[in-house]
């Protein structure tokens, strides 16, 4: 029995990086095909080929890979790119911009045509330098302060009460339900809960000028006085804010000090004390506003919901290669040559060990693949604390060292002599 001829028809891989790239075999090699259209970054890429050729020793040793594994790893490493520096972005405006303008991204992550205004339109949204104009802060602002009756955008409707002689409590929900003026128009009434924000009734004048500011007997307290005399009749220096501080009690004084009644109110049931008299007061008056459905646009669009409401939702694309500078495509030819290395060094791990005649050869693709990784997660980390340092909150913080820093400066330099 004669022995076989074993005669291979090939002594080197069939997957051997070439030397150089093609422009040419860069688009069909994308997997997702972001910037196939994008001549620049179609020479970039195929500009990668020679960088990894070199740097993983390819004039030395055959290196596993097809020229498409580096395209393919320089789109991953743009879009890496674009990734970071978007969630950089994001920290920076997204509480100036909640509420603002939001799109529809395909499965490129592109923003759509046709889902912004012109203005906005395309991948160059990543690239705007928004207004700032504290959205976040402000919506919080409003709602403290609609609480407090001091502003927001909540309306606030009034109604009143007639009076009945011995009748002590009174439901304010059912009173404003029934009022036809509120049944067509505030739809809500009747599923929500009105929330009331102030009682008051009008008060005699006399009573006014009776029991002044102060309280006491003859003391005449009106509204341009505040007590006894006025601040410039006694020619006094008074912080506006004591002013306002004294506006602010004369009106409480008036409601309470000088009041013929009190009140309880639970559940938008209110229960007047004493016992209502005839000819005492015949009605009682209340401000309320109705909650609105916080997920609810109002009819005159005072209180907005669509738009931006987190990071998800801003109108971020891929960033246009064209504007990534040269500090980003250098990363970006870092990151691509460790992405390249893993799958070599996954290639190669397959196979721990070759035989060869009268041996074995060992392979380093478990140490390749290690090393790509621990490359990959540096880069990450190093891109991160640049960016984390230039956020716009610490670029102010430089800014306010900068000037703290002069000021010392200043401080130590002796000032001009004058002589006169």
């Amino acid at each position: 029995m004669s022995l076989p001829n074993l005669n291979p028809k090939s002594t080197a891989s069939q997957a051997i990086l070439p030397a150089t790239g093609t422009v040419s075999n860069v688009a069909d090699a994308l997997p997702y095909g972001v910037y196939s259209s994008n001549g620049q970054f179609l020479s970039g890429a195929s500009s990668q080929v020679s960088y990894v050729y070199k740097k993983l020793g390819g004039d030395v040793l055959d290196l596993e890979i097809k020229e498409e594994t580096v395209y393919a790893a320089y789109e991953e490493a743009v879009l890496e790119y674009s990734y970071l520096v978007n969630i950089h972005q994001s920290k920076n405006i997204l509480s100036d911009v909640l509420g603002n303008t939001t799109g529809a991204f395909d499965h490129k992550g592109n923003i759509m045509a046709g889902q912004l205004s012109s203005s906005l339109a395309g991948d160059h949204v990543s690239l705007k330098y928004p207004s700032f104009d504290f959205s976040y802060a402000r919506r919080v602002a409003d709602g403290i302060s609609e609480d407090a009756n001091v502003g927001g955008n909540q309306t606030v409707y009034s109604a009143s009460i007639n009076v009945q002689t011995g009748v002590q409590d009174y439901d304010l929900q059912s009173i404003v339900s029934a009022l036809p003026q509120f049944s067509a128009s505030l739809q809500n009434v009747n599923k929500n809960k009105i929330l009331v924000k102030k009682v008051f009734y009008k008060t005699p004048k006399t009573m006014w000028r009776f029991y002044g500011y102060y309280g006491g007997l003859g003391v005449v307290g009106n509204m341009s006085t505040y007590g006894q005399y006025a601040d410039d009749s006694t020619y006094e220096v008074i912080p506006p804010w004591q002013n306002k501080a004294q506006a602010m009690a004369y009106e409480d004084s008036l409601y309470t000090r000088t009041s013929h009644y009190s009140y309880e109110l639970k559940n938008n049931k209110i229960r007047l004390f004493p016992i209502p008299e005839e000819n005492i007061y015949n009605k009682i008056w209340f401000q309320f506003a109705i909650p609105a459905d916080s997920w609810e646009e109002d009819s005159e669009r005072s209180i907005g919901v669509d738009g931006i409401n987190n990071m998800n939702t801003l109108p971020f694309g891929n960033l246009p290669y064209n504007n990534i500078n040269a500090i980003g495509k250098q990363w970006i030819r870092r990151f691509a040559l460790s992405l390249c290395k893993e799958t070599l060094g996954l290639i190669r791990s397959k196979f721990a060990t070759l035989p060869i005649p009268g041996d074995s050869v060992t392979l380093n693709g478990e140490q390749l693949a290690t090393q790509a990784r621990e490359e990959q997660a540096s880069l990450r980390d190093e891109l991160k604390t640049v960016l984390d340092e230039l956020t716009y909150s610490k670029l102010m913080e430089g800014d306010a060292d900068l000037v703290e820093n002069a000021n010392r400066i200043h401080q130590k330099v002796p000032l001009n002599i004058f002589m006169g």
